[in-house]
């Protein structure tokens, strides 16, 4: 459990309301914040910085100022929840990759939420997913500033989450414990074929779009607008990433000599 001051910085840290009530308008705009001020990025798994599922992947996003993927973000969100009071479980999911293909199990950590006697999946960390939290219990469409969202029923155990009619997720309700990503995430960390290493992203949404840096291009969506722009050098790489995301580094991230070409992955930003 997160203490009081600990908290209050990550709730600054979103520009977040300290909640008057622990109820679904809250977790609304809880997850809202987090969505629109940490940063989707896999920064670190080039830079050969450790990655963290416990609680220094708060201290990571709420006082270096950074972001990182769902193993991160999500659990560094998960510790917030739960220190306010919600009523948070774990859960792990597997990932579309294309015609019907899905990651094994525990390739996504994401949770679910019981509030307002209702129960809702809240994730942070999936690239471009839903800017808010979605209801499960019901398959009507749940419309969201990032695109249209179904939750289907594949049967008594697991659901699966579509974004504008395409497959996202799989999310198994068997609640799970942080300790049991612990393989799935030195696969990731290590292995030459982790999607993690194919390429270097880093991406947040904006009120009225998209900004993502792949490397040295930078990508600029504003409602139907978009400019892409190869940046110069090091220093206006390094500008961006403070730019746009708020983050601080003292070199250019570059990407890791694992790269496999014949394996790009895609993150969807």
């Amino acid at each position: 459990m997160l203490d009081k001051k600990t908290v209050a910085a990550y709730l600054d840290r979103i520009s977040a309301r300290h909640p008057r009530r622990l109820d679904a308008e809250t977790l609304r705009h809880l997850h809202e914040r987090h969505v629109l001020s940490v940063p989707f990025d896999n920064l670190d798994y080039h830079r050969g910085a450790e990655i963290c599922m416990d609680e220094r992947a708060v201290d990571k996003v709420v006082h270096e100022h950074r972001g990182g993927l769902c193993g991160e973000i999500n659990t560094a969100f998960w510790f917030l929840l739960r220190s306010l009071g919600y009523d948070v479980t774990l859960h792990q999911g597997r990932v579309h990759i294309g015609d019907g293909v899905t990651t094994p199990p525990y390739h996504h950590i994401l949770m679910t939420v019981a509030v307002d006697g209702q129960r809702w999946i809240a994730d942070i960390g999936f690239g471009k997913s839903s800017r808010q939290p979605l209801r499960l219990g019901t398959e009507d469409a749940q419309p969201d500033p990032h695109g249209e969202f179904h939750v289907r029923r594949l049967d008594r155990r697991s659901v699966e989450v579509l974004r504008n009619g395409t497959p996202q997720y799989v999310l198994h309700e068997e609640p799970v414990e942080l300790i049991d990503f612990r393989q799935t995430m030195w696969w990731y960390r290590t292995s030459p074929d982790s999607p993690f290493l194919q390429n270097l992203v880093c991406s947040l949404p904006l009120e009225n779009g998209w900004v993502s840096l792949r490397d040295d291009v930078l990508t600029v969506t504003t409602g139907d607008e978009r400019r892409t722009e190869k940046l110069a050098d090091d220093a206006a790489v390094l500008a961006a990433y403070e730019k746009w995301f708020g983050i601080r580094l003292e070199e250019r991230p570059v990407p890791s000599p694992h790269l496999n070409n014949s394996l790009r992955f895609s993150f969807d930003t």
